[in-house]
């Protein structure tokens, strides 16, 4: 196949991607929402760097700050609260400094949120809907694809494996070990990583550095191999913007969804104590701080809106990630009309010409 057929098929397979997800997710009583790409206070996360911009008044008066999203997950919130049951969005979402074979600075992302369940709800909702884009995007309505020199079946029911359960198995290493008060002790994950064998990093790293070596290294390629697996139940220093499981505080109610060697989605038990929101945002403030990246501003109706929120899970799926998936291609610039080297390539040559 030439290089303009699969452009013009990998296009036509996002349309019709985009139109089963539409389908599938209307027909579970979802309803599609927009927010705005242009925000006054962008996601927190400490890894993510927003792109900025600024907005002039055309009347005068001072230019205020305004980020492109990193994510519509702040503003969807605000619409759980408000009283929407069930929402999602396939947003156009912006990260800057991301260029890889599984990442663009500009990519499609799916995000959609429940009311009146946690994440087994929403993973039980999305199992469905990748196996009916899979079916749909087939070419004998299978849900089988072709990946790594074997086949991976989409089919649901997915493979649900804990944090916990997954590093024992893979690693050798007893994360419960590690985790007391809601904090992790990376001390002793090193120690437990180098007596299994793994290499943990340079002394003095902390928890999280070591978690995602291990993780990495050692966990994550053996997920999602003949079919799709969950890893739920995360270590509580990584909750993000999940609730922290009743039964067990070490826990929280995170999930990723691996399948191909790809990480497709990460999703909640949603956090709806507005004083713990809070006081996380802050601490990844200082974190930022500490890292050397602009400190960000709180999101106050966001923060507003939390404790005005129902139970409910979450998910951010990567539409482009699960497209490269159904359609068998090996990079996520395959499946983008323009992708982001792209772009690169054409600043490079501006700015030769400029010299």
């Amino acid at each position: 196949m030439t290089d303009h057929a699969r452009r013009r098929r990998n296009a036509r397979a996002r349309a019709l991607l985009s139109a089963e997800v539409r389908r599938t997710l209307g027909a579970m009583g979802y309803e599609e929402v927009e927010t705005p790409c242009l925000v006054p206070a962008p996601g927190m996360e400490p890894h993510l760097s927003p792109f900025e911009s600024r907005f002039v008044p055309e009347a005068g008066g001072a230019a205020r700050p305004l980020w492109l999203h990193t994510s519509p997950e702040y503003a969807m919130k605000r619409l759980l609260a408000e009283g929407f049951p069930r929402i999602f969005q396939l947003a156009r979402v912006f990260r800057n400094g991301e260029v890889s074979r599984t990442h663009n600075p500009e990519f499609t992302m799916l995000e959609l949120y429940r009311a009146g369940t946690g994440y087994d709800g929403i993973m039980a909702d999305l199992e469905r809907l990748v196996e009916a884009s899979a079916r749909a995007l087939s070419r004998d309505g299978s849900a089988r694809v072709r990946r790594g020199g074997g086949v991976l079946d989409l089919a649901a029911p997915f493979e649900c494996l804990t944090c916990d359960e997954a590093f024992r198995r893979h690693a050798g290493v007893d994360l419960g070990e590690c985790l007391a008060g809601g904090r992790g002790d990376g001390a002793r994950l090193a120690a437990l990583a180098r007596a299994a064998g793994h290499d943990p990093g340079p002394a003095g790293e902390g928890f999280d550095d070591i978690f995602f070596r291990v993780m990495l290294d050692a966990v994550e390629p053996r997920l999602g191999v003949e079919r799709p697996t969950y890893l739920v139940d995360w270590p509580a220093p990584m909750a993000a913007l999940s609730r922290v499981k009743p039964g067990d505080p070490r826990f929280a109610e995170r999930f990723e969804l691996y399948a191909g060697g790809l990480e497709l989605a990460n999703g909640f038990s949603e956090l709806t104590d507005a004083a713990e929101q809070r006081a996380r945002l802050v601490e990844e403030q200082a974190l930022r701080a500490r890292l050397g990246k602009p400190v960000l501003p709180l999101d106050e109706p966001f923060l507003d809106a939390v404790g005005r929120m129902p139970e409910s899970g979450g998910v951010a799926v990567g539409l482009d990630r699960l497209l490269m998936l159904l359609v068998e291609a090996e990079a996520i610039a395959d499946v983008l009309l323009f992708p982001g080297e792209e772009l690169l390539r054409s600043s490079r040559s501006s700015a030769r010409g400029e010299r």
